[in-house]
């Protein structure tokens, strides 16, 4: 078996298709099993039966199994309920960062001589510090004017290039101790496949789909990683994550852009960051802090594992207490996020040039997770989204202003936003698509949605969400993102909520939240001088959020120079593509096209 996610890894990027797959989570609905006849005649609502056995350890940690004794494999993740939103300035990118550390193994995997790896860790840590304390002289400098980056090579210290030296020499020798993707080698060798993970604001979520018969070695290998952690290569993954930052962020026609205008949106909420970090973070991150965020995050009070496939409830208590009832429970409470966004009193706007076809996005604070409103801002999501949705029937079809135009709610768990965007075509401007993005929100404040129009819209997406339960894969990262969000039951609740909402309700939120004093705008115009980047047919027509991440995959493959990975790539492709449902089938073909023209 190919290890298709290797050699992404090894420059830090993870493979593009699990990615895609939380995009996909992004602008779909959740999944119930139910009658789509009764659904397309109207006559009955589906009742949530996903079979979700739910036990807790001594340790505090929680598991969910969904047993498919027709399978033959075992799809296998765990949820630490951690995210940039538990960060604090000064360690922004630190719950992304720690992703990347997760796949270093243990202190007994990864390395031939675990004792002086161990030495060689401290003695990095004791040089490190001694750096931290002459970029610290370095800020300020900056701060007097004395230079003007104080990370630039070309303003380093004689001091700070001495110490840098001498830290390198004990990154060569960990080097020569070290076996390469030792955990990766033992998971692939037992027939596993898939090994990822993912970070976003509320939680960090890892995944593998594992053979039946080798069930134990996911029990052993997952608690493994979480008893006995190692923070091997950190400084040098550290350096991984800010070339991923340079990537996914600064590489992108409108990445810092949107970076910025996150940071304007939110007001005081810890959602103002992504995920990614800011880069001086990142470049002063130490292992204390690493230390201290791990053994507060990573504790097994505030883990929660999932197992959908051929396992039974009883075989799954006995490995988790076997396995990972060796974790000691931590004395140390989660902090809660206290601090709320403050009431936004006026209009935000934003004005930016960049090399990219002009677009307008328009934000407005909405819920979190769960809020009664969720479900009504769910239904004008599908009302106005999608190939019949009321954004691409004017602005695309009719007007001909726009080649995309979309719209989602986003209910994370400490607050929510709803978002429009679209992008020009011909002689529109960004201004002409603001204006008539706004009156389709106005459409819905005056006029009661019709009752043909609704039914159609809710049942589309049960009826489409239903589809995905077919997929073990979307079924066990559903079940870990809401418990990260802060209930897995959400995925058995969300039916009734949705199907129960009414004409009054759509008209209440769309008064309530898209209004002046709430709306964030940011204008996108082509920088004077510059082309618009080719965005492939495949993706014509898709939302312009999911189209711009989907180009930023295409972007990092553009940048591969080296054949086997993206025969790699393709080969991940090929594979993964059995998973993905077919809406994001022109996705996969985007990404694989790329792939075949870098590779010629």
């Amino acid at each position: 078996m190919k290890r298709r996610n290797e050699p992404l890894r090894r420059t830090g990027r993870r493979s593009p298709i699990p990615m895609l797959a939380m995009c996909l989570l992004a602008v779909v609905a959740p999944v119930f099993p139910a009658s789509l006849a009764a659904l397309a005649s109207g006559t009955a609502e589906p009742k949530a039966s996903v079979p979700v056995a739910e036990f807790t350890l001594a340790n505090g940690m929680k598991f969910l199994v969904v047993t498919r004794p027709a399978q033959a494999t075992v799809m296998g993740g765990w949820v630490a309920h951690v995210g940039s939103a538990n960060e604090r300035p000064g360690i922004t990118g630190v719950a992304h960062f720690f992703e990347h550390m997760m796949f270093k193994g243990s202190r007994v995997i990864g390395t031939r001589d675990a004792m002086r790896d161990q030495e060689i860790i401290a003695d990095q840590e004791r040089l490190q510090e001694q750096i931290r304390t002459e970029y610290s002289r370095q800020r300020e400098r900056y701060r007097k004017g004395e230079i003007d980056d104080p990370f630039s090579p070309a303003n380093r210290t004689p001091e700070l290039e001495k110490l840098e030296a001498e830290f390198q020499k004990l990154v060569e020798e960990q080097r020569g101790l070290m076996v390469k993707d030792e955990f990766d080698k033992i998971y692939t060798e037992a027939g596993a496949s898939g090994m990822n993970a993912t970070t976003n604001s509320d939680s960090t979520i890892y995944f593998i789909t594992v053979p039946a018969n080798k069930i134990e070695l996911w029990f052993w290998m997952e608690s493994e990683r979480l008893l006995q952690p190692v923070f091997r290569e950190f400084y040098s993954e550290r350096d991984v994550v800010q070339e991923e930052r340079r990537l996914r962020v600064e590489s992108t026609p409108t990445g810092r852009f949107d970076e910025q205008l996150n940071a304007m949106f939110w007001t005081s909420h810890p959602y103002k960051w992504d995920a990614i970090g800011w880069m001086s973070d990142l470049k002063t991150l130490s292992m204390a802090d690493a230390q201290d965020f791990f053994t507060t995050y990573y504790a097994p009070g505030n883990l929660t594992a999932a197992l959908v496939g051929n396992i039974t409830v009883d075989e799954a208590r006995a490995l988790a207490e076997r396995y990972f009832g060796r974790i000691p429970p931590s004395g140390k409470p989660v902090p809660d996020i206290v601090t709320l966004e403050e009431k936004q009193l006026a209009e935000k706007r934003m004005n930016a040039e960049c090399d990219c076809q002009p677009q307008v996005s328009v934000q407005f604070h909405t819920v979190p997770f769960e809020h009664k409103d969720q479900y009504a801002l769910d239904v004008v999501q599908s009302l106005l989204n999608g190939q019949t949705g009321r954004l691409r029937k004017s602005l695309v079809l009719d007007q001909q202003i726009a080649s995309s135009a979309s719209a989602g709610q986003q209910s994370l768990r400490w607050n929510g936003s709803f978002y429009l965007a679209a992008e020009t075509k011909g002689e529109a401007t960004p201004a002409v698509l603001e204006a008539a993005l706004w009156e389709e929100l106005g459409k819905l404040q005056k006029d009661a949605v019709p009752p043909e129009e609704l039914a159609k819209v809710k049942n589309q997406i049960v009826a489409e969400s239903y589809r995905n339960l077919e997929n073990p894969f979307f079924l066990l990262l559903q079940l870990l993102f809401y418990d990260g969000w802060g209930n897995w039951k959400y995925l058995n609740e969300w039916s009734e909520k949705t199907l129960a909402v009414t004409a009054e309700d759509v008209q209440r939120v769309a008064k309530r939240y898209f209004t002046a004093e709430n709306r964030t705008v940011a204008s996108y115009n082509r920088k004077p001088g510059t082309a618009a980047e080719e965005i492939p047919t495949e993706l014509a027509g898709m939302p312009a959020p999911l189209q711009q991440q989907v180009m930023a995959q295409i972007r990092q493959i553009r940048q591969v120079e080296d054949p086997a990975m993206l025969e790699q790539i393709l080969s991940g492709l090929e594979q993964q593509g059995a998973q993905v449902p077919p809406e994001m089938k022109p996705a996969l073909d985007a990404i694989a096209r790329a792939a075949r023209e870098q590779l010629e």
